[in-house]
């Protein structure tokens, strides 16, 4: 499937539309984005355990592609399979792994960042600006749960997008590796979250739009310097309760 296509199902999954006559491949994607969706939204909670059986029924389709989903999820390590039981998953990331992941971030995407704005095709940047449009609707819409698994799914949408038009796929896949935006949501449902990065967004595309390297670069490593403290205090007020305790 091309990359932009990938880019644009992303973005359309949860909204609530159903194509007909959806090939078995095209189905198990938008069951695998809306599970995406609900892990970051956390109505699917670390530790629990999820049944193919259920699934099905929740979702409305047959169990091949909520099948086909999990086992990509599984290969990925966003769920965990358990003998005879379905699936389990995995608990939140740890402090190491939230600051390694970060440490990495800030490696790779100012670059990616750099070369988008050297980069982008007019279609890659309208891209990035609709991408953010989404994101305005939801951050301003009020829709619970569900809409923030959507930010989070647009938002990894809108990072992956910046990768891409980078023109380096080993940037991207290291990056889509990560699933950042998968774990970072699932630590905690804060709509100031979503408020904070649409901001910063904003600066990394006028940047990348301004054909300012620089300046895309810059405003990247911002935006992950700062969502990264505004994760990290989910750790030190754990830390701060154990101590309590």
């Amino acid at each position: 499937m091309d990359d932009e296509v990938m880019i644009a199902r992303r973005r359309g999954a949860m909204t609530g539309g159903t194509p007909p006559r959806r090939s078995r491949g095209r189905l198990a994607d938008e069951v695998y984005d809306t599970l995406l969706g609900q892990l970051m939204s956390l109505r699917i909670e670390p530790g629990s355990r999820v049944t193919i059986d259920v699934l099905a029924r929740e979702l409305g389709v047959s169990q091949t592609p909520i099948r086909d989903a999990l086992n990509r999820m599984e290969a990925e390590g966003l769920v965990v399979r358990v003998p005879h039981a379905g699936y389990r998953i995995p608990p939140q990331i740890t402090r190491q792994r939230f600051e390694d992941m970060l440490e990495l971030r800030l490696l790779l995407e100012p670059a990616a960042a750099r070369r988008s704005a050297e980069r982008a095709s007019s279609k890659q940047v309208a891209g990035l600006r609709r991408m953010l449009e989404e994101m305005a609707e939801l951050e301003g819409g009020g829709n619970g749960l569900m809409a923030y698994g959507a930010f989070g799914l647009r938002d990894a949408a809108f990072h992956d997008l910046v990768a891409l038009s980078a023109e380096n796929q080993v940037i991207r896949e290291a990056l889509a590796r990560l699933h950042t935006h998968v774990h970072l949501f699932r630590l905690l449902h804060d709509t100031q979250v979503t408020y904070l990065a649409m901001a910063e967004h904003e600066e990394v595309l006028a940047a990348i739009a301004a054909r300012d390297p620089d300046a895309a670069a810059y405003a990247m490593r911002q935006h992950i310097l700062r969502s990264g403290e505004r994760f990290r205090r989910l750790f030190d007020e754990v830390k701060d309760a154990d101590g309590m305790a």
